[in-house]
């Protein structure tokens, strides 16, 4: 990771341009990597394009070295269709969404009849909800699925035929790992963001 200066830079300069920040990551190969995404707009909700990250990423290419920050080179993307889910605002903009996440911890319970969760399991995918507030006025967030294995193509399903119960798993922000939309190309919705995020603006500092 990038250090706290830098990254309040970063974050102050993604900001200020009118975006938001999904994260900062830094690799051992010099590569310093930010992800921006367009603020949620419920209305008309956008979408990044190579002309943002250009624009991103001339500015920080300033600010940074300014600043004297070590990177060989500074990759501004789009979050792609397997987006991190990180704050609170985050799951709200995501709500009823296909998400992936990873617990820091097992769920620790015993198996439930008749589904797939074990006691040991970290990871799950499920569609977001939030069904209550906690009564420390925290957030309990909440993924439901289904067992029922994906139909082949081609297979007929019995309209009498009992589907399995919905299984679901309640959590809060602070027992979360890693959290993700799950990466489901559908372009009939985000739906279709697949086919319009853009591709990385990579430059390298000048020396």
């Amino acid at each position: 990771m990038a250090s706290p200066s830098t990254n309040d830079t970063i974050e102050q300069t993604v900001t200020g341009l009118g975006y938001d920040l999904v994260d900062i990551e830094r690799t051992t190969g010099g590569l310093l990597r930010v992800t921006i995404d367009m603020p949620y707009t419920p209305e008309a909700e956008q979408f990044i394009n190579a002309e943002d990250c250009e624009k991103v990423t001339r500015q920080l290419q300033f600010v940074l070295e300014v600043e004297g920050a070590e990177y060989s080179r500074l990759e501004v993307s789009s979050p792609g269709i397997d987006r991190p889910l990180k704050t609170e605002k985050d799951f709200e903009r995501f709500l009823g969404e296909l998400i992936d996440i990873t617990l820091k911890a097992p769920i620790g319970v015993a198996a439930v009849a008749g589904s797939t969760i074990s006691a040991n399991q970290k990871k799950f995918r499920g569609t977001l909800e939030r069904p209550e507030q906690a009564g420390n006025g925290a957030t309990t967030w909440q993924i439901v699925w289904s067992d029922e294995p994906a139909g082949k193509p081609g297979q007929k399903i019995s309209k009498k035929r009992t589907p399995p119960p919905l299984q679901a798993m309640g959590f809060m922000l602070d027992e979360i790992q890693q959290a993700r939309l799950a990466p489901v190309v559908d372009f009939k919705g985000r739906k279709a963001k697949a086919a319009k995020n853009a591709p990385a603006a990579e430059q390298q500092p000048d020396n």
